[in-house]
């Protein structure tokens, strides 16, 4: 699921090199840590945090075939 999640992120940005996606697997949760280069967080979160809000969709759905919650963090 990380690298279907990374390649999305890449397709969004104009430094896909300097995505860099960390997981944290717990027993109920998983929480995504994204970073992107200097200048990109806004392609990222999009309009109105359009973007944003189907990137969680997409995590949310992928993980619950897991039986577990997603979590996306957005880190400087």
């Amino acid at each position: 699921m990380k690298e279907f999640f990374v390649f999305l992120v890449q397709h969004l940005v104009d430094k896909p090199e300097e995505v860099s996606v960390n997981v944290i697997d717990g027993e109920r949760t998983m929480v995504f840590e994204l970073r992107v280069g200097d200048g990109d967080m806004g392609k990222v979160i999009g309009r109105r945090g359009k973007t944003a809000r189907s990137l969680r969709t997409i995590l949310a759905a992928a993980s619950a075939k897991n039986g577990k919650r997603a979590v996306l963090e957005f880190l400087d």
